[in-house]
This record gives structure tokens, sequence and C-alpha cells, in this order.
């Protein structure tokens, strides 16, 4: 067991929940976000300027949006409007625009609006701030989790900078979580191994990890003496799920990174992907289709297998369920991140595709299509068709596929590893023995 840190009990006459009452009250007490605001940083010299300007900030949860909101307009001398675009509405806008105005003109002072989850407001609601961001009535201010790219307007995000914030490290939340145990009023014996276990848990959000330890320290209240163990550091820490927000930036990072550790011949960092999804709450179905997907596209046939091992994952997944169908996935995805690779039917069936749409609707060479009337016989249909099996190696050499208006194309283009080197060795047989056939 770790020491003993000296600690106090919340004080029960503030009912607001221990993350709020953290609140920084100054830049000196913000954890975190030093490529923002450390010495230098463009923040602080904003900050420290006292110069105001419209910002989105994009980050996960926890990372401290609305606290940095509240310090902007706080070490500025603004006032401060804070809605949520989850309760408000554009009639919440205007109204805290003439509240704006009027306090321009009492007293000359500036208005921050910090409308948090902006995301969750839809374009047209988005533009609604700009007349008032524009004549400088408001200083726009937005909080998401999700990219801005995505979810906001061009004409808000133009007069906007974007501040991109960081989850906390393991050891910002002990800080957190250390200066909250010295704000509180009554002795507590604290494990330093409890603090250290919230502070991991907590994965990077200073919220989650200050809620732990209020329920934690609720627990310990209960205990004589009273004593945060790791215990029931272990227990408020429980079943906590990693950060992944389903269909969100996360969602699609992580899914992009286990792809690309497949693409990259890499098990092992394809193995703690695709565990941080699992962990996070992830449809195993969804990462099954995606392996699919790896299986044509990175591999094809420089390994056919695992095409036929991605299918069959996915049937075990159907059959079993958790946990035994994820361990198939995982098999098939470290056997398909340690197999040769091939992009080359990727990347043909693309050209293909393109020449497909650009070249319209070319007939079928008379001798390729079918007749089974005698109508069609008599049009010629199917004639001088050779019929490949009836050929030596089964291969009709110089025979033409293409249609007569275009010139014979060569989208597959097979890699020099796996099965594929035997294929190419075929192809290129083929090649040589049809330019002779031609040629005589």
């Amino acid at each position: 067991m770790g020491g003993l840190v000296a600690a106090q009990l919340p004080p029960a006459t503030d009912p607001r929940p221990l993350a709020d009452r953290m609140r920084p009250a100054t830049i000196d007490e913000y954890v975190g976000q030093a490529h923002l605001l450390g010495p230098g940083k463009p923040l602080r010299r904003m900050l420290e300027g006292g110069h105001l300007h419209s910002m989105i900030l994009w980050g996960p949860p926890g990372t401290g949006k609305t606290t940095l909101a509240r310090l902007v307009a706080l070490r500025c001398s603004a006032n401060f409007i804070a809605l949520s675009a989850v309760m408000a509405g554009v009639k919440d806008i205007r109204a805290a625009a003439e509240q704006a105005a009027e306090a321009r003109r009492e007293s000359g002072r500036r208005t921050v609006l910090f409308l948090d989850e902006v995301h969750r407001f839809n374009k047209a609601q988005q533009d609604a701030f700009l007349p008032w961001v524009e004549d400088g009535t408001l200083v726009f201010v937005g909080a998401t989790t999700e990219n801005p790219s995505f979810e906001l307007n061009n004409a808000l995000l133009s007069r906007a900078r974007v501040y991109v914030l960081r989850s906390l490290t393991a050891q910002d939340l002990r800080g957190v979580l250390d200066r909250a145990l010295k704000l509180q009023q009554s002795d507590l014996a604290v494990d330093e191994n409890a603090l250290q276990l919230m502070a991991t848990a907590a994965d990077g959000d200073a919220r989650r990890a200050l809620n732990m330890l209020e329920l934690a320290i609720d627990l310990a209240g209960a205990t004589e003496p009273p004593h945060l163990t790791e215990a029931i550091a272990n227990e408020v820490a429980a079943g906590g799920l990693r950060r992944f927000d389903k269909q969100g930036e996360a969602f699609y990072d992580q899914i992009s990174a286990l792809h690309k550790s497949v693409r990259g011949s890499d098990p092992d960092a394809a193995l703690y992907w695709l565990c941080r999804m699992l962990d996070g709450g992830c449809d195993p179905r969804y990462i099954a289709r995606r392996v699919l997907r790896m299986a044509s596209e990175d591999i094809g046939n420089a390994d056919p297998r695992t095409l036929t091992m991605a299918l069959e994952a996915c049937e075990v997944y159907e059959r079993l369920g958790s946990p035994e169908g994820e361990l198939a996935i995982a098999q098939a995805v470290v056997f398909m991140a340690c197999t040769a690779k091939s992009n080359a039917v990727y990347v043909a069936f693309g050209e293909a595709m393109e020449d497909a749409k650009r070249r319209g609707s070319l007939d079928v060479p008379l001798h390729l299509r079918n007749a089974p009337t005698r109508l069609m016989k008599e049009l010629g249909y199917g004639k001088n068709y050779r019929y490949a099996h009836n050929e030596p190696d089964a291969y009709a050499a110089g025979e033409r596929y293409f249609p007569d208006e275009m010139e014979p194309a060569q989208y597959y283009r097979p890699v020099p590893r796996g099965l594929e080197i035997k294929i190419a060795e075929a192809l290129e047989r083929r090649r040589k023995k049809g330019s002779t056939d031609s040629g005589q």
C-alpha cells in the first residue's frame, strides 16, 4: 500500500458538485493545455494583452472548455453569458445580444457569449450568431467535442479561431485531485495509490476524476476512522468506459488507427486499437465488417485466405457472441496484419469504375453476347466466340473482351508479394502468348 496524505471532507453547506466547486478562478490554477496557455503561447498572449476574439474550443469532455471560456471573459473584464445548445434556441441568442448591446452602451464592456455543445445547433441556428459577432456586439466562444470541420458552418468558422484542447494526463489529473483534497475541511487519510488509480481511471477527464473523488470521500467518511483506501478507489472506478463516442470523432479516429495498423503489418498495434474500440463499447459487428473491408482492400489476392477468415470471424460472432466471437475477430485481425499485403484489386476496381463512368454505355461486342433465340443468332450474337476451355491451357490467346470502341486496358497489376507473385507470372505468360498469336 502506498503512503498516506492528509485530506479534508467536503463541506456540508455547499450543495454544488465537487467538480463545480473546484473550477479554477485564475489562469494559474488552470490545469493542462500548456500548448495554448504556456508562456508565449497564442491564447496566453491574447489574455495577457486583454484582446478578445471569437473562438471555438474543441476537445474531449472534462478538458476545461467551459472553465477556459469563463477565465477568458474574467481576464478581459467582459460580461459572461453562458448557454447550452441542448436547451437554448435563436430566441435566447437574440436576448443575449440585446443584453450585450445594452451593456456596451452603458459601460462600454464587451460580452462573451459561451455556447456549450455548439455542434448541436443546426446550420440555421449557427447563422443566427453572425450579425452580432460581425458588428462586435458579441464575442462568441463555442465549445464542442466534435470536429468543427464537420459540425460547424463555414461562415461561423471564418469568424472564430479554433483552439484544440487535449486530454489531461494522469499527472495533470493527480494534481487536480491533490488540489481538491487540500481545499476540504476535515481530516481524512488517503492512500497515495488510491489517488493514482482514480487519476488513471478518469481517462483524461477532470470532471470524471473529481466525481470519482467525491464519491470515494463519501464512502471513506462512513469508515472509522475515515480512510480513503485503494479498495474504495477501485470500487468507484469500476465499470468506467474509456472515451469512445459512437459515430463521433473518436470513433472514426480509432477505426482508422486499427485499419492503418493492419495495413502497416503491426499486429500488436492492431490488437491494441481493436481492444480500445471493444472496451469503449463499439459493436463488434461493425468492426467485423471493417475487417472484411481490410481483407479486400489491403490484402486482396496476395493472400485470399484472409477474406475467408474474416467471413468466418463474422459467422463465429453471430453464432457465439462475446467473448468467443470477439476472439475470432482478433484472430482474423492478427493474421491479416502479419500476412502479405496488396491493394492491386482495390486500385484496379477504382480505375475500372472510373472508365465505366467516363466512357458511357459502350455496346457489348457481338461475339460476347448471349444468343438464346434464333433471331439473336441471325443477328450475329455470339458469332465467332472462342470457348476458352476448348483452347490450349484453357486460354483463348488474342481474343478481345473489351468493347470494340475501347482499347484494352490493364487495371489489375499484381504486386510482388504473396500469391500475387504467381498470379503475375501467369498473367505475363498469357500476355506473351496473346501478343505472339496476334502477330501471327
